[in-house]
């Protein structure tokens, strides 16, 4: 049995549906970084009250590299402590209408508190100046990989979740030609996805 390492890896799942292709593959990444003895935990986004950000940019206002709290009282919190605790991120969302879904953007919005951005300011500055964790991106669409990959803006939209949350991703797994119901990952999908959770943590 493979000794555990304390490296803590959090999976976060943005899918709609559970046990489809983007929870299996999300799955797959940490049990491949399991097997080199991290410590994971996988979410839903569907599971948490996400309310939509109001952009009143509360969150935004003070200096310093500690993230802003934002003033919606739901369970936004919750997650960004697990994020927070965190060393390593699998992020997971399927594209719905050419872009991230919109569970998942809506999550994103809400992590703006990672930012610095009082108002009179032009542009916003990032809290966190290196990115200290790694991730793994993860997504999928009904157009073929390459369409799907490079047309749409589900991968751009992932990046920028992950260096917000102060990640630098270190691989994206993607899945194309999903446009079969209750279609499932292929064994070599599957053992694609262990290998980059392994790699994560080595």
């Amino acid at each position: 049995m493979q000794e555990k390492s304390g490296k803590q890896v959090l999976g976060i799942v943005g899918s709609y549906r559970k046990d489809g292709i983007i929870d299996s593959a999300v799955t797959s990444v940490l049990r491949g970084a399991a097997e080199k003895g991290a410590e994971v935990e996988k979410i839903y986004l569907l599971d948490y009250r996400i309310e939509f950000c109001r952009n009143c940019r509360s969150c935004m206002q003070e200096p310093g590299l500690e993230r802003g709290k934002c003033v919606i009282e739901d369970d936004l919190e919750i997650l960004l402590k697990k994020v927070d605790s965190s060393e390593y991120l699998v992020i997971g969302a399927p594209v719905n209408c050419g872009n991230l879904n919109a569970l998942t953007r809506r999550f994103m919005e809400r992590c703006v508190g990672y930012g610095y951005w009082p108002w009179g300011k032009p542009a916003p500055k990032g809290r966190i100046k290196s990115k200290p964790r790694k991730s793994i991106l993860v997504s999928s669409s009904a157009a073929p990989f390459l369409i799907g990959r490079y047309f749409t803006g589900a991968v751009g939209a992932l990046k920028q979740l992950s260096e917000l949350l102060g990640a630098k991703p270190s691989g994206v797994f993607w899945e194309g030609l999903v446009n079969k119901k209750g279609q499932e990952l292929s064994e070599r999908s599957l053992k694609k996805a262990r290998k980059m959770g392994g790699k994560l943590v080595s």
